[in-house]
């Protein structure tokens, strides 16, 4: 059987709550996890080591936290208030975590879905987007990975154009595939200053995932992030955020064989968001 998992944000106990409600089992089923495998929540060391425990059997997506583990990691940027990363970072291990974390992929197909962390551009098609995010895992997976994050960050470029090319390229794949939520639809920009949900949109903005005529219109895709969104469950659309480190939901969907199932579990509250 086949689950994607929403936002684990390090929340291991629940991880491993949800896999006893679903009896899963590496050696017979599979999981994709969507991305923010670590960060904010107690346990973001553990859940690597439950989530790479499972080899073959699971696909783990980055997320823009477990990028911003790998830039504080590189002092690209500086820890938040908030973090709960120091477990990693000061692991003896550190070396090989972030190693296995950098070669996760940002998107794949999986069990006949598109899965992302956050969405995809308007004027992306399904294998645009995973062509576009095969371009930012070799930078990821080169020697030089210290020197991409160091380009990584940044809200410019705010448009997909396809003749964009250098740092300004990478840059808009990664915010689209780890951050994007609200889309400008008269212009096609990219709306990074709105967290709040669907009543908490821009003027003229609508969800990246309703924006007339989109590349991946009638494509299944599968995506987290959006914790104020909660779930969506609809044919050819699954956001999976149920905001588990806020005190919400972790959520897992079965999605193999055409059948569908959503399996939540409480998650203690951490934090609130921020």
């Amino acid at each position: 059987m086949d689950y994607l998992i929403g936002d684990l944000q390090g929340c291991c106990d629940a991880l491993d709550r949800l896999l006893a409600e679903i009896g899963f089992s590496p050696s017979r089923d599979r999981l994709c996890a969507l991305g923010d495998l670590v960060n904010r929540g107690p346990q973001s060391l553990a859940t690597l080591r439950r989530l790479r425990s499972f080899e073959a059997s699971a696909t783990c997506l980055l997320g823009n936290h477990d990028l911003h583990l790998l830039a504080v990691s590189n002092a690209v940027r500086k820890p938040h208030r908030n973090d709960t990363l120091d477990p990693i970072l000061q692991s003896p291990e550190r070396d090989a975590w972030l190693d296995w974390l950098r070669h996760q992929p940002l998107a794949v197909r999986f069990s006949g879905w598109l899965c992302v962390h956050a969405g995809v551009a308007a004027e992306w098609t399904a294998e645009d987007s995973l062509a576009l995010a095969g371009e930012v895992q070799q930078q990821l997976r080169s020697p030089e990975w210290p020197d991409f994050l160091r380009t990584m960050y940044g809200n410019q470029p705010d448009r997909w154009d396809p003749g964009l090319a250098g740092h300004d390229r990478l840059r808009l794949v990664v915010n689209a595939l780890t951050r994007i939520r609200f889309v400008e639809q008269a212009t096609g920009r990219l709306d990074w200053s709105t967290k709040g949900g669907l009543d908490k949109a821009p003027a003229g903005c609508l969800p990246w995932f309703e924006m007339p005529g989109r590349g991946t219109e009638g494509v299944p895709v599968a995506f987290g992030h959006w914790s104020t969104l909660g779930l969506i469950n609809r044919p050819d659309l699954l956001a999976t955020d149920t905001g588990c480190v806020w005190g919400g939901h972790l959520t897992g969907v079965r999605v193999d064989g055409g059948r569908r199932e959503v399996v939540q579990v409480r998650c203690a509250r951490a934090k609130e968001p921020g």
